[in-house]
């Protein structure tokens, strides 16, 4: 009988497979840190950032605020009363004016008053949906049109929530 030596090419072993994907790993990770830092730098000290933004313009964490009164934007107090019916519900309203030339504070805090006493006689019914929501959007813009004699340009809604 002949013996036949047969020649079965090996596996590669676990250690070389294990080395090779930790390898691969390592170039993936570095190449995605080198394609993150390219297009976004590492974002400004705190230090430069805050000397960037005017002090006036600050929030409480050193961050720019949109609303404020240097670019005649007013952010009302936020806004929480219970509807007409049911009673139960509660309405939280965020709001804040755009006005025109230099914002009255004073008028800002009587539009405010009358925002509060104005959803107060509001029911559920009347705000729900898109529709409703539209209805409110008017009737409060024209509430500040009318206490403001136009001098009130924009009302700017940032939170809306019914409980």
């Amino acid at each position: 009988m002949e013996e036949i030596d047969s020649k079965q090419p090996k596996s590669p072993s676990l250690v070389m497979t294990i080395a090779a994907v930790a390898v691969l790993t390592l170039v993936a990770g570095g190449g995605g840190w080198l394609v993150g830092v390219l297009l976004a730098p590492p974002p400004a000290d705190k230090a430069e950032a805050a000397a960037e933004v005017p002090e006036s313009a600050t929030g409480e964490e050193g961050l720019p605020k949109i609303a404020t009164e240097a670019n005649g934007i007013v952010q009302l107090e936020p806004i929480t009363t219970n509807l007409a019916y049911p009673a139960e519900n509660w309405v939280r309203l965020e709001v804040a004016l755009q006005f025109k030339g230099v914002p009255d504070v004073a008028l800002a805090e009587e539009i405010h008053q009358d925002i509060v006493a104005y959803l107060k006689t509001v029911s559920l019914q009347q705000i729900q949906g898109p529709r409703g929501f539209q209805y409110l959007r008017d009737d409060i813009q024209e509430r500040v049109d009318l206490r403001s004699d136009g001098r009130v340009t924009n009302v700017m809604f940032r939170t809306f929530v019914i409980q």
